[in-house]
């Protein structure tokens, strides 16, 4: 009986945690530029005496992330950006340097520009980037900032910066409690100038709804088999018992 009911009791456990992470993808299906978290289990020997495998259990390995490109929604906004392909852009946080996504950005009160958690997006030098108050901004493909209009001529063009575009490799990335993305190591990563972007539209979470519906579905089935076995096992120790009292 013990083995069977640790064995389910293990599988149960990982059910939940997978369903814990599947609702979290669900709760993000409207969020910008969100990547969808994968569980991933392996299996194990449970070693007995003297030093045998007696069963097989599950732990969690190190969760990951599908960082397939979502779907691009134009949006006319001068400051709605998204990275085209594979790349990411950088923000600094309290934690140092990280990675998103997302690009709906905006102007803080110190002109600042910044995400919408309000943490100033990063140029290629490492700074942030300031915009002026007057003026049109716009964005090449390569991150390049400019004004149109900011300067006493209404038709002078000023260079505000070039954002820093970086594209790390997806094993190096690991995500925060913020939602953002960093290297595993705390490092900052190099720009790539080979990342493109576009403005006036925004990146829509990766996360499938119909698939991960399926996916709750079919991990409640999984608990409630998990649950049956434990219990199958438990009324057949009690009948085991009765029989060997009976006996007596």
């Amino acid at each position: 009986m013990d083995r069977i009911i640790y064995t389910a009791a293990g599988g149960a456990a990982r059910v939940l945690e997978q369903q814990a992470v599947i609702s979290n993808n669900m709760a993000n299906v409207g969020t910008t530029g969100f990547r969808e978290q994968m569980a991933i289990y392996r299996s194990v020997p449970v070693v007995g005496q003297p030093g045998l495998p007696t069963r097989v259990s599950t732990v969690t390995a190190t969760p990951t992330s599908n960082f397939g490109q979502g779907v691009m929604a134009e949006t006319g906004h001068a400051l709605d950006l998204a990275v085209t392909g594979d790349g990411w852009f950088s923000v600094q946080t309290p934690q140092g340097e990280a990675y998103t996504r997302a690009g709906e950005l905006a102007v803080n009160q110190d002109n600042l520009l910044v995400n919408q958690q309000g943490y100033p997006v990063l140029s290629n030098d490492g700074g942030p980037i300031e915009i002026p108050e007057r003026g049109s901004v716009s964005f090449s493909g390569d991150g390049q900032i400019s004004a149109l209009g900011a300067g006493d001529n209404p038709g002078d063009i000023q260079q505000l910066g070039q954002l820093k575009l970086v594209n790390p490799p997806a094993a190096s990335m690991q995500r925060g409690d913020d939602g953002l993305f960093r290297l595993a190591g705390g490092e900052a990563a190099q720009a790539d100038p080979q990342v493109r972007m576009v403005s006036g539209f925004v990146e829509k979470s990766n996360v499938n709804p119909a698939e991960a519906m399926v996916g709750m579905i079919a991990n409640a089935r999984r608990f409630e088999m998990q649950m049956k076995i434990i219990q199958d096992a438990s009324s057949n120790a009690e009948r085991a018992n009765s029989i060997l009292s009976s006996n007596n």
